[in-house]
């Protein structure tokens, strides 16, 4: 079950007389006449992907499992992100020592403590790599590998070593590429028309999350049935469609910041993915809606404050759980010390439940506008319809606001100055202007 509801954000009129242009939008997307079409390669590809290289990851899946205690996902940006945010949902709070493949997480970011403890967790555990990157230079990746792949040689030495590292890839060039086909290393393929942050489905994300023991079949089912339902249901039945479409009508209206919100610890890294799904997408030309993302109620008690009374710039989206894999019953005591009683004999579920509708009320009568999007469980099926889902309202929205959704030109703006200021060959007289402005 997948649903999203829009009535308490904005009204169906406002969805009606935006209709012709939410439709000439997704039209754009998906016979792909719009900017960045080259980088649409996922749109069909929950059908048409490359079924000999699925048989693979599984193969490999299977092999890490059966000779690694720990798999070192090497990644930055949408490299890692989509595989996180799945494994965080999917996994237990608590580890209860059944995880089949524990997955770290490395060149995500460039901090020494980080690295130096990681390399000092894995001395004494059996571990494997798989470093995910386009061109194999993006600095915080290829500085973790250089660390990571010198312990596993250490550890196993080069021809064990070279056995255990899993490069995903460009398919025929890249300094990546290049250095697995001297070493021979195990490849998959990052395809040319899928940009990062629409890599999920792709063996970007696909190998870790098999690797870790959950069911990648059903991710896939999930992701088609999402894209058959935005690309055939109707625009006030296609939930896709409505999603991009009460954007708009927010921004025109000036919520310029989208809060979205989960009861489910769980699922926050979905909203770290979804951060960077919409932020690099939209955010150009001066343009789009700052994405932001609270867990409630936890920050209910540090941010609830601002989204109640602060500046009436945002709206919320509400991403619910419609059922919990465990639930407890409250007790009455003796004493009633605590005040509790009065939720004797009714669920945490319920209390949860409670609190949701009584802080989306509150917010509303703030001047809040709030959408729900609601999942029925968390598993591998709802995780795939929910992703694809955002990635395609994430087009159709970037279109109707008129930028293009597939490129991130704003990037390159920092890495320019970081490799000047760290001295890399060509960046002399870049270097010498930023020393100037830093008063050195």
């Amino acid at each position: 079950m997948f649903k999203y509801n829009y009535q308490k954000a904005v009204s169906r009129e406002e969805l009606q007389k935006i209709q012709s242009d939410v439709q000439k939008a997704y039209l754009t997307l998906i016979t792909k006449q719009g900017a960045g079409n080259d980088f649409l390669g996922w749109l069909k590809w929950p059908f048409e992907y490359d079924k000999e290289e699925y048989t693979r990851i599984k193969a490999a899946a299977k092999k890490i499992q059966s000779d690694s205690e720990c798999l070192v996902v090497i990644g930055i940006g949408g490299s890692y992100l989509g595989a996180k945010a799945v494994l965080s949902a999917l996994s237990s709070y608590f580890d209860k020592g059944n995880k089949k493949v524990e997955i770290i997480f490395a060149g995500c970011n460039l901090s020494a403590n980080y690295q130096y403890e990681l390399l000092e967790y894995l001395r004494n555990k059996e571990f494997s790599i798989n470093v995910i990157s386009k061109s194999g230079t993006t600095t915080e990746p290829a500085i973790a590998f250089n660390f990571l792949k010198n312990l596993l040689i250490e550890k196993y030495g080069e021809a064990e070593a070279n056995q255990r590292i899993y490069a995903t890839t460009d398919k025929a060039r890249g300094a990546l590429k290049g250095e697995a086909n001297q070493k021979g290393y195990q490849t998959f393929v990052i395809p040319d028309d899928i940009g990062g942050r629409y890599s999920v489905f792709t063996a970007v994300g696909l190998l870790p999350i098999a690797a870790a023991g959950y069911d990648i079949d059903e991710l896939m089912q999930g992701a088609r049935d999402s894209s058959l339902a935005a690309y055939s249901k109707p625009y006030l039945d296609n939930p896709a469609l409505l999603y991009a479409a009460t954007r708009k009508v927010l921004l025109d209206k000036q919520k310029n910041v989208e809060i979205l919100v989960t009861y489910e610890p769980k699922l926050s890294f979905i909203s770290e993915w979804w951060k960077q799904l919409f932020g690099e997408s939209e955010g150009k030309d001066q343009k789009g809606i700052f994405p932001a993302s609270l867990v409630y109620s936890t920050d209910l008690h540090s941010m609830g404050q601002f989204v109640q009374e602060g500046a009436r710039i945002m709206s919320e989206t509400v991403l619910k759980v419609s059922s919990s894999e465990y639930d407890l019953m409250l007790k009455a005591t003796k004493e009633n010390a605590d005040g509790l009683n009065y939720l004797a004999g009714k669920t945490l579920t319920y209390v949860c439940e409670q609190a949701t509708e009584g802080t989306i009320l509150a917010h509303l009568d703030g001047g809040v506008p709030n959408a729900e999007i609601e999942i029925s469980k968390i598993d591998e099926y709802h995780l795939g319809y929910l992703l694809y889902f955002f990635m395609f309202s994430c087009g159709v929205y970037c279109y109707l606001l008129g930028v293009n959704p597939f490129n991130q030109p704003g990037v390159e703006s920092y890495k320019k100055n970081m490799f000047a200021l760290l001295g890399k060959p060509g960046y002399e007289e870049l270097q010498k202007e930023l020393l100037a402005r830093k008063g050195n």
